[in-house]
């Protein structure tokens, strides 16, 4: 029946298009007002919050003006990076937009799914997500209408029903008419492979562990304050002057600048990899990839060109060779071909025989294990000789000479009995063993899985330089080693998942490759789902990384760009942490020592926004990339950053205790110290961002000419004595000098210590 169907010539379909438009649907404009509202009402924005209403009411209402600029500030500069987040994973979702089997002008072709119109004659089966609204008119499928309906169950689909843009075609196949497009279509959008993420995953609790150690060391510190004022007699009239003191070393801790900085970095790396072949479907993917320590990977598309040819063919029937094979490419899906669909038809063709259309056809599935036609009377399936085998039990004996280790096997039935087997061979990737090379080295262990069996799997391992044990499946158990695995055989689809599974359990972070339908939920529970070029629909919607070329070196890129990010955030992390720690240090330990507070209020506020603004241009500065999985310790990065902010307050203290005992008076102090922690913060950036020295390796350009502007800023705010004290020229070379010296003693000795952090 599926012969005698039509589709629309290529005139008409241009008709259509201009009169209906394209089957798109703009998505929501994002909502700058909605999210800047958002960024008001969390964590960090109520201590800003709280902050400002205690200046309103202690009458500082200078102060009030910094805490409500810096508050809104981080609101409006978080919603833009969302925003500009927002922007790239839109403009990369266009190259995510599937593609669609539809005849045209009598030939079938696919085309972009935009292009659809209604009156289309498309072919459907597993693993497709709908574009368009669809009237069945032959064959069978299963939908998953969750996305539309809220209910996670499979919807039977007969001839002349209905299938809906947006869901997901989880079983069967057919021919179907498209009935409407764009907004005229039941969902109303068309399918967006984008899962858009609100945030990336650590950032949530990256951000909370820092608010939580940078509080408890606010609060001890302030509490030293409060005991000492009171302990040398103090008054609580006076306490109530040092109040905004004690707000804004609070204040200091809010990490108001690390969402934009992720956002940033995310985005970056995520506009980067598009440009080398890779689309990100989820910026989590890319900051996970620093973790990577195991990934398992598809032998064929992947590890071997998406190519395969027909190696050997052995005729068991009574039947000629060419009058088996015709028989043969009889069963091929010719709508939807997959690799050996391809391989076996090219081998017919070069053979000079013609390929005859069935007079009933059904194509492959995973349960079934092979396809299945009716054509001049006879029967004929396709497909795995270890299934057909079930079918006709004397097929073990007739193979006992075939090389099943040679190549993939397809086994032929022709009413139910063994009619031939072909073997076919994939070809090695060029560049497939160099990449795996490359992914050991940096300490991710590879692992391939392939439904090929035994045999096949140790040729390709060995070929492609993967030491260790191949094994069946079927001898995986939760005792096997998984540090002497090469690869796993006779791999099922529906297998992956569990083996997943089973490697997060033992606590790797996972990276997983795929490209069917029965691939998703696998790609979906990796850390790093990867859906391979050639991959199904679905499968592109549950990986968070979508490849557009084949092969593993796209791979390396993503770790890279994982690596990049992990860099940044270190050198963030640690930076807010030490200059947060600085400068609570260094005013807790000037009160006790000298009796005052040595920083202005309105200083300690100027000082606070400025550090914010050149800490969110680390997210687009230059890194080292290293060659080992990462791991978030926060523990041990408030140990380091701690260290670090003892060197510049200790250095800091005896500058200050000098300054007091040689005539210099409290203002004149109180400006230096506030051009000495400027100076300090801008050191540390340059400290921490890279394994050499400071004075050996350079930032960006964003991060170096706001750095610079920081710093002029500061000098004029000096010199001027705008907001604070005016100091002289010399003071401020004193400053600079004293600041100078201190980042060259910590750095000679942090880098030694941190050469292999």
């Amino acid at each position: 029946m599926s012969e005698d169907i039509k589709g629309l010539t290529q005139a008409k379909a241009d008709e259509l298009l201009t009169k209906n438009g394209l089957n798109e649907v703009p998505e929501p404009q994002f909502n700058f007002f909605k999210e800047f509202l958002s960024k008001l009402w969390n964590l960090s924005a109520w201590i800003l919050e709280a902050a400002l209403l205690l200046e309103c009411i202690l009458g500082k209402w200078i102060q009030s003006l910094f805490v409500l600029l810096m508050l809104l500030f981080a609101a409006w500069n978080g919603a833009s990076k969302k925003k500009q987040s927002r922007r790239v994973l839109n403009n990369i979702s266009h190259k995510l937009t599937p593609t669609v089997s539809v005849m045209r002008d009598g030939k079938w072709q696919n085309i972009d799914s935009k292009y659809l119109v209604p009156g289309d004659l498309v072919s459907i089966q597993a693993g497709d997500v709908l574009a368009t609204d669809v009237k069945l008119i032959d064959g069978q499928i299963s939908t998953d209408e969750s996305s539309i309906t809220g209910e996670a169950k499979t919807v039977r689909k007969q001839v002349k029903d209905t299938a809906y843009a947006g869901t997901t075609v989880v079983e069967g196949s057919g021919l179907a008419t498209v009935t409407a497009t764009g907004a005229n279509s039941r969902s109303g959008k068309t399918v967006n492979l984008i899962n858009n993420s609100a945030a990336p995953g650590h950032l949530q609790q990256l951000l909370t562990k820092i608010i939580y150690y940078l509080c408890i060391l606010d609060g001890i510190l302030t509490l030293v304050i409060v005991i000492a004022f009171f302990f040398k007699g103090g008054k609580i009239s006076n306490f109530i002057e040092m109040l905004p003191f004690l707000a804004m070393m609070f204040i200091a801790s809010i990490p108001v600048a690390m969402p934009s900085t992720f956002a940033l970095s995310n985005s970056f790396e995520a506009t980067r990899l598009s440009k080398e072949g890779v689309l990100t479907a989820d910026l989590t993917g890319i900051q996970d990839a620093a973790n990577l320590n195991l990934i398992l990977l598809d032998k064929t598309g992947t590890i071997t060109e998406n190519k395969t040819a027909v190696a050997n063919w052995t005729n068991f029937s009574q039947m000629t060779d060419s009058e088996v094979l015709e028989l043969a490419a009889a069963a091929i899906d010719q709508r939807n071909k997959k690799i050996i669909d391809s391989a076996i038809d090219d081998y017919v063709s070069s053979l000079g025989l013609k390929v005859k259309a069935p007079d009933d056809f059904t194509p492959f599935t995973s349960s079934t294990g092979y396809s299945m036609a009716t054509i001049a009377g006879y029967n004929v399936k396709l497909g795995s000789f270890k299934q057909l085998s079930l079918i006709d039990v004397s097929a073990t004996d007739k193979v006992k000479d075939i090389d099943f280790g040679a190549g993939r096997s397809v086994a032929l039935l022709i009413d139910d009995k063994l009619a031939g087997v072909f073997i076919l061979q994939d070809k090695v990737r060029s560049d497939s063993k160099a990449a795996l090379a490359e992914l050991k080295k940096r300490g991710v262990m590879p692992i391939m899985l392939t439904g090929d069996n035994q045999k096949t799997a140790e040729a390709v391992a060995k070929e492609v330089g993967l030491e260790g044990e191949v094994i069946s499946i079927h001898d995986f158990t939760d005792q096997t080693d998984t540090n002497k695995l090469a690869g796993i055989a006779d791999v099922l689809p529906e297998d992956k998942l569990k083996m997943v599974k089973f490697f997060q359990q033992k606590g790797y972070i996972v990276g997983m490759t795929g490209d069917g339908v029965n691939d998703s939920p696998a790609l979906r529970q990796a850390e790093v789902g990867i859906a391979v070029s050639n991959a199904a629909d679905v499968a592109k919607r549950s990986g968070k990384m979508v490849l557009l070329t084949d092969g593993l070196t796209s791979i390396v890129k993503i770790l890279d760009a994982g690596h990049r990010v992990y860099q940044r955030m270190t050198t963030w992390s640690l930076t807010k942490l030490a200059r947060t720690a600085e400068l609570t240090m260094l005013l807790t330990f000037g009160y006790l020592f000298f009796g005052y507070i040595p920083m202005a209020l309105n200083a300690m506020v100027i000082y606070t926004i400025m550090n914010n603004m050149v800490t969110m241009m680390i997210g687009t500065d230059r890194t080292h990339i290293t060659y080992k999985p990462e791991n978030w310790n926060m523990a041990r990065l408030a140990k380091i950053a701690f260290s670090l902010a003892s060197g510049w307050t200790v250095i800091g203290i005896l500058a200050v205790a000098y300054l007091n005992t040689h005539g210099w008076n409290h203002g004149t102090i109180s400006t230096m110290v506030y051009v000495y922690l400027v100076l300090s913060a801008m050191f540390l950036i340059l400290i921490t961002r890279t394994k050499r020295y400071f004075w050996q390796d350079y930032p960006s350009k964003a991060v170096g000419l706001t750095q610079l502007g920081d710093i002029i800023l500061t000098v004029i705010l000096a010199i001027l004595g705008i907001a604070m004290d005016k100091i002289s020229w010399t003071n401020l070379a004193i400053t600079f000098l004293v600041a100078l010296v201190a980042a060259i003693v910590i750095d000679l000795f942090y880098q030694p210590i941190m050469k292999n952090r």
